[in-house]
């Protein structure tokens, strides 16, 4: 039929309603975007689904006072778990700090150790506060403290807690928002252990390599021992499960007299040793230095990122909202946003942890870049 004479049909508003529901209750979505009726603009609807929008955390006045509340109400008997997941505004109520990933703060009240599991989603724990934070990754026992970052990757046994005898905040992050999209979730509580050639469940790992092994095998970069096996547990991320803070901060403070770069400081990635790469193949982490009175240039990406200030305080541009920051809030950057970030003192440094999707970005071919320079002009950086 002409257009013509589909205009001179009569009722055709109603029509169209008529048809606009039928194509709803058959779950599908109409693509043509030729109705001027507001209801049915399609192109406002494809691109209207929810996104992750700019917004801050705040360790001190609302995060902290709510794990101690629950660490007083929630104990280990009613629950494995006892973390504060971070959900975006703009995702709501959607378990996703940033659209692929998210973070979470734990507290373990003192020698709270939870049984083994494993899931799919990669994750990390950051030490945040205490000295007894513990983690065992598949028979590697680690305890860590502030700045310390503790791989537990895809489909690899790991169990939580706190060794020492007081209690330990850390955060995690996951790329769980990325896995589930993707309906590649699973989780396994059912450990066991083979003895006298029977399964056996277990409700802790035994110990099957050194405490320090992460850093007696790795702890040299350029130099890779050829006697030891480097895919441990599922091999599909580093081998390396613990990454030590005050190596990390002695690489930083080495370089604070380099001209750094502008859009980003001085920014080092957390990578597997055995292949240069990320620790993961979805995610990735770096710590980040602004020395003192520093002021990054605008930057924007199509990654998506989660800041989280370790150390010092400042605040950040994020689409033109400022954000104030101190040490273990979380801010979340998405992916499209242009961000810079400025140390708000002139005698400290500022260290950030930040969490990135750009693996998975790059693995599509969908990672782009750009900054403004110093006149505001905008340039294509990736």
């Amino acid at each position: 039929m002409s257009g013509a004479k589909t205009a001179a049909l009569p009722n055709r508003d109603a029509a169209l309603r008529g048809l606009y529901d039928d194509v709803a209750r058959s779950n599908m979505f109409p693509f043509w975007a030729t109705s001027s009726d507001v209801d049915n603009d399609e192109i406002k609807q494809l691109m209207g689904t929810k996104k992750a929008v700019p917004h801050m955390w705040d360790y001190g006045k609302d995060i902290e006072p709510l794990l101690n509340r629950a660490a007083e109400l929630i104990k280990m008997d009613d629950s494995e778990r006892r973390s504060l997941i971070l959900i975006n505004p703009g995702l709501a109520p959607r378990r996703a700090t940033v659209s692929t990933m998210y973070t979470a703060y734990r507290l373990n009240d003192p020698d709270e150790i939870m049984p083994p599991h494993k899931h799919s989603p990669s994750a990390i724990r950051f030490g945040l506060t205490g000295k007894g934070n513990f983690t065992g990754v598949e028979g590697e026992n680690i305890v860590f403290g502030p700045g310390d970052m503790v791989l537990t990757p895809n489909d690899t046994w790991h169990n939580h807690g706190t060794v020492g005898g007081e209690p330990a905040v850390n955060l995690s992050v996951l790329d769980l928002p990325l896995v589930e999209t993707l309906s590649a979730i699973h989780f396994d509580h059912n450990y066991a252990e083979l003895e006298d050639g029977k399964m056996v469940k277990k409700k802790e790992q035994s110990s099957r390599y050194p405490s320090d092994y992460s850093q007696r095998v790795y702890g040299e970069g350029g130099m890779l021992p050829r006697f030891v096996d480097h895919k441990r547990g599922s091999g599909l991320s580093s081998p390396m499960y613990v990454y030590r803070w005050e190596r990390m901060e002695e690489l930083l403070d080495r370089h604070k007299d380099w001209d750094g770069d502008p859009y980003e400081s001085l920014m080092i990635e957390y990578v597997d040793p055995t292949t240069g790469q990320p620790v993961f193949k979805t995610i990735t982490f770096f710590a980040q230095m602004l020395r003192p009175g520093e002021k990054t240039l605008p930057l924007r990406q199509t990654a998506s990122l989660l800041v989280a200030p370790f150390r010092g305080k400042g605040y950040s541009i994020v689409d033109g909202q400022r954000f104030d920051w101190k040490e273990f809030d979380t801010l979340a950057v998405p992916g499209g946003a242009w961000c810079e970030h400025v140390n708000g003192s002139d005698k400290d440094p500022v260290f950030f942890f930040v969490a990135s999707d750009e693996p998975t970005l790059k693995a599509l071919a969908l990672y782009k870049k750009w900054g403004r320079d110093k006149a505001g002009d905008m340039v294509r950086l990736v």
